[in-house]
């Protein structure tokens, strides 16, 4: 007897439990954000996790022990203790065929990379935001890291809120006398022509091809708001003035539509440019304009995630594992894409039923992914420049920054063979 008492104490003092940990993704879930950051610690730590894809609301799983329960504690993260026998029972629960639910080992911790500008204004990227809140590490690139071929040390890329156009936004009709515009017009066109390019427009093409070729070598790509679309019609310019002369001191091209090459990009096809630099768009991708006329209001914003099955479609299963399948909507200066202007082999994962857009897309190119986001803070509904951050302490189960997290953790799945 007392030797056994030995053992037990031996085992507790190890910190080893013959259990598991879940923590459950469902409406009991605490502070969902943060679960997140302890499953990236777990996998920083080499645990062995299991990512549960629909059972409560893509739960993880993770061998039991006291530094982890102590971690969840700190963190204030909702967990419960779980047998072996009751592991089991989920694990088999999960693998019925007649289940959409199944379980994904997560291997590795993928290295995050958030392409930014130095000194970034504190309302600029809700991505930055739920990593520092998360608790999840990232470095920061921009474009001098990129042209230096840094990109080769991430898995994982983030675009900030950026204009790849070489337009600054479009903000100068309304901005242009504001010292944060000067600023950003000054920074961008003295590293430009340090990196030897004589526009920031060039310069900020050769970023974007570099990420092309980072996404086609095997890297997974995220962007939301202007990232997203400004980075396709980028590409598809090259070779094209699109900027106006206060953007880049000389007159634009006078044929735009005819000379673009929307094949080059990722997402988009057969959109027209808004050539007018006093207006607040790039293109007729986004529906920010018509969502207006249409007459949405916050009380009518919302959009849908589509449903997927875990089995045999376990990339946007996991891309949209959340506690609802309805999200708030939220506005950017890209709040969506217009759904005609979408390719056909692109993944729409998201969608306003009540109007045709699509939030939340998800394509391939080569041995990479890339996800795009239409919108700027998905708890601030209209954020508007110059207000401060949003506190994600006062969001902790935030749906819209959920589907953020999820781009995170997806390089780390292990890779399943496709079905046939």
């Amino acid at each position: 007897m007392k030797r056994f008492i030995v053992i037990l104490l031996i085992a507790i003092s190890s910190g080893s439990f013959a259990s598991s940990l879940l923590i459950p993704m469902d409406e009991s879930q605490k502070d969902h954000l943060k679960a997140y950051g302890i499953a990236f610690w777990a996998l920083q730590n080499e645990l062995e996790i299991h990512w549960l894809l629909n059972y409560r609301g893509g739960s993880f799983m993770i061998p039991a022990s006291k530094t982890l329960t102590k971690e969840c504690d700190i963190r204030g993260i909702t967990y419960e203790v779980i047998g072996d026998a009751a592991a089991s029972n989920i694990l088999a629960e999960i693998a019925n065929p007649e289940a959409n639910m199944d379980a994904v080992k997560l291997e590795k911790a993928p290295k995050i990379a958030v392409y930014s500008p130095p000194g970034k204004q504190p309302w600029d990227d809700a991505v930055t935001l739920v990593l520092k809140y998360a608790e999840i590490p990232y470095e920061v690139v921009y474009d001098e890291e990129v042209y230096l071929d840094k990109l080769k040390d991430y898995d994982w890329l983030h675009l900030h809120h950026e204009d790849f156009t070489g337009q600054y936004g479009k903000f100068y009709g309304s901005f242009a006398n504001a010292a944060w515009y000067q600023n950003d017009v000054k920074q961008n066109e003295a590293l430009a022509k340090k990196l030897g390019f004589a526009k920031v427009s060039q310069m900020k093409l050769a970023t974007c091809k570099k990420i092309k070729e980072f996404v086609f070598s095997g890297g997974f790509l995220f962007a939301m708001c202007s990232a997203s679309d400004s980075y396709d019609i980028a590409l598809a310019a090259e070779g094209v003035d699109i900027c106006e002369s206060m953007f880049d001191h000389d007159p634009a091209d006078k044929d735009i539509d005819k000379k673009i090459d929307p094949s080059k990009g990722l997402a988009f096809e057969n959109y027209k440019i808004h050539a007018n630099p006093y207006e607040y768009e790039y293109s007729d991708i986004d529906t920010y304009t018509p969502r207006r006329q249409f007459g949405m209001t916050e009380k009518t914003d919302v959009f849908s995630l589509f449903d997927f099955s875990a089995k045999w479609d376990p990339v946007p299963s996991m891309l949209c594992q959340n506690h609802t399948q309805t999200i708030k909507g939220f506005w950017g200066q890209t709040v969506a894409f217009d759904k005609k202007y979408v390719r056909k082999n692109v993944l729409i994962m998201g969608e306003s039923k009540a109007f045709s857009e699509a939030r939340y897309i998800h394509g391939e190119h080569g041995k990479g992914t890339w996800t795009f986001y239409g919108g700027h803070d998905p708890e601030d509904y209209e954020h508007r420049v110059e207000e401060p951050p949003t506190d994600l302490s006062l969001h902790p189960n935030s749906p819209g920054y959920r589907l953020i997290l999820n781009n995170i953790l997806f390089p780390a799945a292990k890779k399943k063979k496709q079905k046939t």
